[in-house]
């Protein structure tokens, strides 16, 4: 048999960061000389990680990025001399940015590098001396294919239609129906869930996949594939009882718990407060450090540099290309609610002497504080201070993928019998003492849930699922913003996200190399 040759994997055994992929082989070892030992295996494993580091913060798009563009929590923004990329995405409208036939096309290179990797991996398993340490393979597995579930999720959530891949190959397969990539996405998420060790939050290692983990992104796969495709159950895997079943385990049994100030899990909207990226109410993050270079190290947070001010700092505020955040959102707020301050810069409302009108396009006075790059107090950003030469590609906050507060408000919309105590928990927080009670219901959770996870990445998945109708209407607006400080009408129409039933181009680099095989999605 031909044997494939390696990558090798530049890590750190602490936080699981890794270098990015190399193009050619730079070792002797092969796919059948090197899956031998468990410290082969380890290495393996990092190399998983850093593929999803990878595919979510340093290859294209970011995806937290761009999910917030897509939403009604954010416009495209940008520099007001730039491309018109963000706002053709922010208005699901290739017009505006016509030479720009390739959106995602390094993501889609990049998601398929790490599945390979987890593809491989998960095929060398029982080449593996483990030594009789059934436990370590069960986790290794778990971990992996939590991994690959994860991938595929981001994947199928942004394109629809995706070709499914479970084993390392070469082919030029079609597109598979959404349904089986579900499954697999369930199968994966459930043998993680079941197979994963039920430690206690207190003595896991930040960055590393748990089985709290899996658990709460089951019960967000499943919410979301029976809203946007109207199922009853998760691709016959798993049933609606299963997944509030396992949400009610993560809050019974995994050690995680709500912070007790909300502004202290963002370090821009709490600086010396800030309750670290291993506090107790994060049950899933990915990790980044702030060494990123041009020289293949790419284990920094490369997408959160968007979020900036563009071209301007205030401490703590660093800067950035300039995505706005949507004045709408900060009207949602009551005054009352402390989440409003944490989540958003508001320029006048903190008195910041911004004077980069000119360079910012679709300036609304908001931007992101819960992603912000940040300086130190003699205004020098932060990547810098710590001894990177690069301040835009070493942001190194981590992103939060998974909340114990998003637990809680999933277990209450899947009609836990304390949905009343779950929802009043999350908004006890955000009032402190001007927390009134409100009714659980659906409605009520949707609205707390975009009050709770604006801005981060969560809001148009949560609109998606339920309905294109729902999602289009919350979206679509006409509005005047500032474009180099001169007013200018931004229009998103509904009927454009109708039309692409809130999916996005598959790049046609990618469908050119198939042959055709790979078919464009519908308005795009």
């Amino acid at each position: 048999m031909k044997n494939s040759y390696l990558y090798i994997f530049c890590f750190s055994l602490l936080s699981l960061g890794s270098c990015s992929l190399d193009t050619e082989p730079i070792t002797n070892l092969t796919d059948t000389s090197f899956y031998k030992t468990k410290e082969d295996a380890f290495t393996a494993l990092v190399g998983c990680y850093d593929g999803l580091q990878v595919a979510t913060g340093a290859s294209g798009m970011g995806i937290p990025v761009i999910s917030e563009v897509l939403s009604d929590d954010c416009f495209g923004g940008t520099g007001n001399s730039d491309g018109y990329g963000y706002a053709a995405i922010d208005e699901f409208d290739t017009s505006r940015s016509p030479s720009d036939v390739d959106f995602f096309n390094s993501n889609w290179v990049a998601y398929y590098k790490a599945i390979y990797r987890c593809n491989i991996f998960l095929s060398k398993m029982d080449q593996i001396e483990w030594g009789g340490d059934t436990a370590l393979k069960n986790t290794y597995t778990s971990e992996t294919r939590f991994i690959r579930a994860y991938l595929y999720f981001e994947m199928v959530r942004l394109w629809g239609n995706v070709p499914l891949l479970t084993v390392a190959s070469s082919e030029n397969i079609p597109q598979a129906n959404p349904d089986d990539v579900y499954k697999v996405i369930a199968e994966d998420l459930v043998f993680a869930s079941n197979n994963l060790p039920a430690t206690a939050y207190s003595a896991t290692t930040s960055g590393r996949i748990t089985k709290w983990a899996a658990k709460s992104l089951l019960g967000r796969v499943y919410l979301y594939y029976t809203g946007y495709y109207g199922k009853t159950d998760l691709a016959g895997v798993v049933t609606k009882t299963q997944a509030l079943g396992h949400l009610e385990d993560v809050i019974a049994s995994s050690g995680h718990g709500l912070v007790d100030d909300f502004s202290t899990l963002w370090p821009a909207a709490s600086v010396d407060k800030y309750a670290g990226e291993s506090n107790k109410e994060t049950v899933f993050s990915i990790k980044y450090t702030y060494t990123s270079d041009y020289n293949g190290n790419s284990d920094g947070n490369q997408w959160l540099v968007m979020f900036g001010m563009r071209e301007f700092s205030s401490y703590p505020y660093g800067r950035g290309w300039g995505v706005t955040v949507n004045s709408k959102l900060w009207n949602s707020y009551s005054a009352t609610d402390t989440r409003r301050t944490a989540s958003m810069i508001g320029i006048a409302e903190e008195g910041i002497q911004f004077n980069k009108l000119n360079s910012q396009r679709e300036y609304t006075g908001y931007y992101n504080k819960k992603y912000a790059p940040m300086v130190n107090k003699d205004g020098v950003d932060l990547p810098i201070a710590m001894g990177s030469a690069f301040w835009d590609i070493s942001q190194f906050q981590d992103y939060v993928v998974l909340r114990y507060a998003d637990v809680l408000l999933m277990a209450a919309e899947l009609g836990s019998g304390n949905a009343q105590v779950y929802f009043d928990d999350v908004r006890r927080r955000a009032y402190k003492t001007n927390f009134t009670p409100l009714a659980v219901n659906q409605d009520n959770i949707l609205k707390e849930r975009y009050l709770e996870f604006s801005l981060e990445g969560v809001r148009y998945w949560d609109l998606l699922r339920q309905g294109i109708g729902k999602a289009s209407s919350s979206i679509a607006e006409t509005t005047t913003l500032l474009s180099g400080g001169v007013p200018v009408t931004k229009t998103i129409l509904a009927a454009k996200i109708m039309e692409t039933k809130g999916l996005q181009q598959i790049p046609n680099t990618q469908i050119t190399l198939s042959g055709g095989v790979l078919k464009q999605n519908a308005g795009w």
